[in-house]
Order: structure tokens, then C-alpha cells, then sequence
């Protein structure tokens, strides 16, 4: 089970960039995700984990972190049909990056990873294993959230806050 310790997490703070604080970040809060989760604390879960795995891999962990904080910066309630063209699973990660790259500079790296997080179903393929663990660390924390096992993690106290 992924836990907090307060070496890590000061890491993955680091690697940030203060981006966790911006009105943007924030305004996830407000955003349903996954069933008793917000957009907010998915994109969290998910930048954390995949800075663990990167970490553990030894990978580029800053570029997982910030690629995988910034996947879901979609900004509109996703079950608002009319607040999307068309196939939110499909369109979602093209807002995500014109909302990113607004938001901050982006390396080409983490443009792929919020491009192709979404990969099979979207047509960005991962192109560094960075993006590969992204998309997974994604599909683990939405296994876990919609099963609701998210709800009896102790770290969920902290990414919701």
C-alpha cells in the first residue's frame, strides 16, 4: 500500500514547483472526478505515485511528478456533458496540456506524459517510460478510487488537504 513518510513527500513537493498552490491546482478541488473523489486529490494521488515508481525505477521523478500533477487539468465538470465537445476520455488530455502549458513551461517530456496518460484508448502513444509509468500510476490510483479502497488510505488525509 503507498504511504506518506516526510522524506518523499517533501521530495515530490520539490519537484513542484509551487504548482500544487496555483488558483489553478486548487480549483480541481472543486472538480468530481472518480466516485468520492475530487479532481484534485486523483491528480495528486497520481503525481505521487508515479514519483514513487520513478524514483524506484530511476527515472526522471521531477517530470513524472509534474506531468502526473498536471494530467487532469482539464478544468470543467467532466459529467457536464455540454462542458466538453465531445468524448471526455478522449478529448480531456488535449485541455489538460493547453491548461498546462498556460499554467507553466512544460518540457516535451511531460507534454507526452499528459498527452498520452490516457493511452490505449487515446491516440498519444508514451514515448518515454516516464509517460509509461504516468498512465500507470493513473489506471492503479482509478482502480483503487473506484473500488473505493482510496477511501480507507491513510495518505488520502493528506493529499486532501
Amino acid at each position: 500500500m503507498v504511504t506518506i513518510d516526510p522524506v518523499n513527500w517533501n521530495a515530490f513537493l520539490s519537484c513542484l514547483d509551487g504548482l500544487l498552490y496555483t488558483p489553478e491546482v486548487q480549483s480541481m478541488r472543486r472538480l468530481p472526478h472518480h466516485p468520492g473523489v475530487n479532481c484534485y486529490e486523483h491528480s495528486v494521488f497520481v503525481a505521487y505515485v508515479a514519483f514513487r515508481l520513478a524514483r524506484k525505477w530511476r527515472l526522471d521523478y521531477r517530470a513524472c511528478a509534474r506531468g502526473g500533477l498536471l494530467h487532469d487539468l482539464y478544468l470543467y465538470n467532466s459529467h457536464d456533458s455540454s462542458a466538453h465537445p465531445g468524448s471526455q476520455c478522449l478529448d480531456h488530455p488535449e485541455f489538460a496540456l493547453r491548461n498546462a502549458e498556460a499554467l507553466t513551461h512544460l518540457s516535451d517530456k511531460e507534454r507526452n506524459i499528459i498527452q498520452a496518460h490516457m493511452w490505449p484508448l487515446a491516440v498519444h502513444l508514451p514515448r518515454s517510460r516516464e509517460a509509461w509509468a504516468v498512465s500507470l500510476a493513473d489506471k492503479v490510483c482509478a482502480v483503487l478510487e473506484v473500488s473505493r479502497v482510496w477511501k480507507h488510505l491513510k495518505m488520502r488525509a493528506v493529499l486532501s488537504a
